[in-house]
């Protein structure tokens, strides 16, 4: 059991549930029993209380982000540095990362993907005004509330940009896929690195897919460095060409190319949304092998002090650890050794794309363009004989299970480029994922749970709850519940009991016929766990209406205890779908109008269509389809369908209306005009 849950710090934090592992330090809610609010509070990892280095970057976090007071950045309330326990007080958040979101979405709206953006960088302005540089933008450290509010957080390895300790002894730290290429270098860092993060953020937002990646953290650092990625527009062509600049503008190699500031970059975004259609005309510098570090060196940065010690949590390559161990002298020798070794690989990149034509001289029916294969599928692919004489395919499993299965999910080398004639091309192809139900695991040991589950294939984490009937260490439910579908690999959430309660609570009375939220809200008031969220198909409320829940409400339980949760799934309510037609409008005469609901004559009136102008029809119904006909004069004139999962009305297909003859039409040559008194013909009056 965690040692820190149901514990309270300085005699005001109760620290209630995990919610959080990073590298260093744990996050866990809680709750500040002196100001009356939940707070996330962060505590340093036991094993590095002692280590200089981590007691560092975690005081440099509460110091950072102590000095900063923005909206869109994460509020501090408080910090204690103990001699055993180290830890922040910040503002709860109840939302996703922005990397969930991505994961989900895909590539998102550019108006949406620029709203996000906006506020990143408004908080990275504020921040930058404060002398500090974040280093680790990136869509896993920011925030996502219900309402599209953005927060920054994780601070830890922020740098003041003036302080001394901005030297290359410092580590460059960062995620791999999103860190400036000066960054990957272990450069001098300045705030331009994080406006290079803030592009390849908006480069995977707008095309759902990361510019750079391969096997490891060094082969994405060397890409880094060298390669150019794929242009937006050629991954969503929808995007406009504007917004495609903006994000290459950020993502420029050399930091004098990128936009100089956070505001420069907001300015440009501005004007973008004001004039979607507008094109920027941005002049880069040129950068030639012979002063390549030159043009890097805009800080006159002293290349004897490079160390590329960047860490991302990955094994790296052999040489790297070797330039990690040994003393002082050692370190700073290899550093410099490695330092040569990539910039000239850099430089010889550099040399090798600009002469390769001179170098090789292929023919020109020895190289190839590569197609776009993303997106295609990969046995067609090799049922296609131009490819397979072109190019020697290799497959790579991924799983995604919003893609069909087989087909190809990423490709290397990228579409575009010219390759010879029997070049290998890997392909990244979407396997089936396999789906298995969750066990059934209520009062089985954790030790039990976590092997029924590692059975199925399944993750788990645990979270501990109060529970007045389920022995402590045995599970009280899971998240989802028993009995659901869901996929191999998923992360099945263990709530395990810790025993009842000291202090009790009543569940609050009155929740049924409220909504899900107002509910949550009311049960985490009164200091007790939303457990289960289950629907029930035969409820008449709306959608997402709570029905019941489980204990029942007034029910005496253990402060802190599991309550599930039943709301209606929609499909029992009876909902009422209006739709008005049109009649033709050229009519002038009494018509007689029927109407059917699925065959049945529901209503039938004479209407004038030139007076009435039109006719409204209002059905009420549970749940499907149901369709309806409209005739006039018994002529079928129109098809609808009524959907009451969607709740809407459809006209699925429509009937010219032939009016009845007039009686006053011009009669056919050779026919007989008239009656032989000259009165014309037709109803003549009676008694006369």
């Amino acid at each position: 059991m965690d040692k820190y849950i149901g514990k309270r710090l300085d005699g005001k934090y109760e620290i209630h549930n995990l919610i959080g592992v990073g590298g260093m330090a744990y996050v866990y809610r809680a709750y500040d029993r002196v100001e009356d609010r939940w707070v996330a509070i962060k505590i340093l990892k036991e094993e590095f209380s002692d280590n200089s280095d981590f007691l560092r970057r975690f005081r440099n976090e509460a110091k950072a982000i102590t000095l900063l007071s923005h909206p869109n950045i994460v509020e501090v309330y408080d910090v204690s540095f103990g001699d055993r326990l180290q830890y922040i007080v910040m503002e709860y958040i109840d939302g996703i990362t922005l990397k969930q979101y991505i994961e989900q979405e895909g590539a998102i709206r550019w108006d949406e993907a620029l709203h996000f953006t906006i506020q990143i960088l408004m908080a990275l302005e504020h921040a930058h005004e404060k002398g500090i540089i974040h280093r680790d933008i990136k869509p896993q450290n920011v925030m996502l509330l219900q309402n599209g509010t953005i927060k920054v957080t994780d601070f830890g390895i922020a740098r003041f940009s003036q302080s001394e300790t901005q030297t290359m002894t410092d580590k460059a730290i960062g995620s791999v896929h999103y860190i400036a290429p000066e960054q990957a270098r272990g450069d001098y860092i300045t705030n331009k690195a994080d406006i290079y993060s803030v592009g390849v953020m908006l480069y995977e937002m707008i095309t759902g897919r990361l510019p750079f990646v391969a096997d490891n953290a060094v082969s994405v650092a060397l890409m880094q460095l060298q390669a150019k990625p794929t242009m937006p527009r050629e991954l969503n062509p929808n995007l406009p060409r504007g917004l495609e600049q903006i994000t290459m503008k950020a993502m420029e190699k050399n930091p004098v190319d990128r936009f100089q500031s956070a505001g420069e970059m907001l300015d440009d975004i501005d004007r973008f949304r004001r004039n979607p259609g507008m094109v920027f005309h941005y002049e880069i510098q040129p950068i030639r092998a012979s002063n390549y570090d030159a043009a890097q060196n805009i800080n006159s940065y002293d290349s004897s002090r490079f160390k590329p010690s960047y860490d991302d949590s990955y094994e790296y390559e052999e040489e790297y650890v070797r330039a990690n161990r040994g003393a002082k002298g050692a370190m700073v020798v290899k550093g410099v050794i490695a330092a040569i070794i990539i910039v000239g690989l850099a430089v010889g990149a550099v040399w090798l794309l600009r002469n390769w034509d001179t170098l090789l001289t292929p023919e020109e029916d020895e190289q190839f363009k590569l197609p776009n294969f993303v997106g295609m599928n990969y046995d067609e692919v090799l049922a296609n004989a131009e490819y397979n004489e072109h190019f020697k395919f290799t497959r790579t499993e991924g799983n995604d299970p919003d893609l069909p299965a087989g087909q190809i999910m990423g490709q290397t080398p990228n579409h575009g480029i010219l390759v010879k004639k029997g070049s290998e091309v890997v392909l990244q192809v979407n396997g089936k994922i396999e789906q298995v139900a969750v066990p059934y695991v209520k009062d089985y040991t954790q030790a039990d749970a976590i092997a029924l589950l590692k059975e199925s294939g399944l993750k788990y984490k645990t979270e501990n709850v109060a529970d007045d009937e389920i022995k402590v260490g045995n599970v009280v439910s899971t998240n989802p519940p028993e009995n659901t579908m869901v996929d191999i690999g998923s992360t099945i959430i263990l709530k395990v009991s810790t025993g009842p309660a000291t202090k009790k609570v009543r569940v609050p009375e009155g929740l049924e016929g409220k909504p899900l939220y107002e509910v949550r809200s009311l049960l985490e008031e009164h200091k007790l766990t939303v457990g289960n969220v289950l629907t029930d198909d035969n409820s008449t409320l709306e959608k997402d209406m709570v029905v019941s829940t489980n204990p029942a409400p007034g029910s005496e339980v253990s402060e802190g205890a599991t309550v599930d949760i039943i709301v209606s799934s929609g499909k029992g309510a009876v909902k009422t779908i209006t739709k008005h037609i049109d009649l033709p409008g050229s009519v002038n005469m009494d018509v007689s109008l029927k109407v059917y609901r699925n065959g049945t004559v529901v209503d039938q009136q004479t209407v004038n269509p030139a007076y009435s102008g039109g006719y409204t029809l209002s059905f009420s119904g549970k749940s499907g389809l149901e369709n309806i006909v409209v005739q006039l004069n018994d002529q079928d004139y129109m098809y609808i369908t009524f959907n009451y999962d969607t709740q809407e009305a459809t006209v699925t297909e429509t009937f010219e209306f032939v009016p009845p003859s007039s009686g006053n039409d011009e009669p056919e040559e050779g026919e007989n005009s008239g009656s032989e008194d000259g009165t014309g013909g037709g109803i003549q009056p009676s008694g006369e």
